[in-house]
């Protein structure tokens, strides 16, 4: 594939990169560095690590073993060079399945990472079809599962947050947690989950028109907040992936357009915020042409709605 990398345009613009992973991995690595040449020229001062289920601890107490993530990222970005801060908040990975367990592992994370703990991720996402099931491979109904709510409520202890990465036809789950959890607050990856691959291939208006309906829905939860971004995964059935040439910043823009639109219509800007879901969506297109369309999809915003999308709603919901 020929990668399409392009200058930033309005290289000026202060942006948190709400969502994005470090890795080292056999055959894999994205390391500081590696974001930092990413990154081309766009005025990113600092950024958001979720967990990625990567660097685990290799023994001691299963349920211990995800703190090596977080000891991980700290010692990679504390060998990075000033400049931008990379992983200024940490989202960590805790199974909540454990119920009041978790607060353990929770509390392992606080001391290793301090109050760059922000928050605890868990992907839920799930499909009965088998097609799409080596994609996603939670449990059905984990959200609204006893056990894993008694975990969820030790988040509130820490006054931590909770990111839930879904897909669209889950929405409504989210939904009950976050009536069921008013006093966290509930963070929605990858506008929700929108999957266009196997059964869903040819059925994209029903999808989207689904997922409307959802997120409509959802908007009425004050404690929920949104992230645009995450459709450079394969499974959201762009295709981009596939192509020869990489997509660039007006052809993303046109395409991401009615998703991001109509989450910040019902939300509003202080309830979304832009992620790069770095490297997952570099399959796609450049992190760099990335960001410009997020500069054209808003354009004719003003600057008080821009700032909030580009970094406000992230520094405030994670405490930047």
């Amino acid at each position: 594939m020929q990668i399409t990398i392009e200058r930033a345009i309005e290289p000026g613009l202060p942006i948190i990169d709400a969502h994005h992973h470090l890795w080292d991995r056999p055959g894999s690595r994205y390391l500081p560095a590696d974001l930092r040449q990413d990154i081309n020229g766009h005025n990113v001062t600092k950024t958001v690590f979720v967990e990625c289920w990567s660097g685990h601890r290799p023994d001691g107490p299963e349920e211990l073993k995800p703190l090596g993530e977080t000891e991980f990222v700290l010692a990679v970005t504390r060998q990075a060079p000033p400049g931008v801060k990379i992983a200024a908040g940490i989202v960590a990975f805790a199974d909540l399945k454990l119920g009041e367990r978790a607060a353990r592992v929770i509390e392992g994370h606080r001391q290793i990472a301090g109050k760059r703990l922000k928050g605890i991720r868990y992907v839920t996402a799930w499909d009965p079809s088998p097609f799409i099931q080596p994609y996603m491979n939670s449990p059905q109904g984990l959200l609204l599962d006893t056990r894993f709510q008694q975990g969820i409520a030790c988040l509130r202890k820490y006054d931590l947050t909770l990111d839930v990465a879904t897909l669209y036809h889950q929405i409504p789950e989210v939904r009950a947690l976050a009536q069921k959890f008013p006093e966290t607050v509930i963070i929605l990856d990858h506008v929700g989950g929108p999957i266009m691959i196997g059964p869903y291939a040819g059925r994209e208006e029903e999808v989207r028109q689904d997922w409307r309906k959802h997120i409509k829905a959802l908007a009425e939860c004050p404690n929920v907040v949104v992230k645009l971004g995450g459709l450079g995964l394969r499974h959201t059935g762009f295709g981009w992936h596939e192509r020869k040439t990489q997509p660039g910043a007006e052809e993303l823009a046109a395409a991401m357009r009615p998703w991001f639109m109509w989450c910040i219509e019902h939300f509003g800007v202080k309830g979304c915020m832009l992620e790069s879901n770095f490297p997952e969506d570099k399959v796609s297109f450049s992190y760099s042409t990335m960001w410009n369309a997020f500069k054209l999809l808003t354009r004719d915003f003003t600057k008080a709605e821009r700032d909030a999308l580009f970094h406000d709603t992230a520094a405030r919901v994670y405490k930047l």
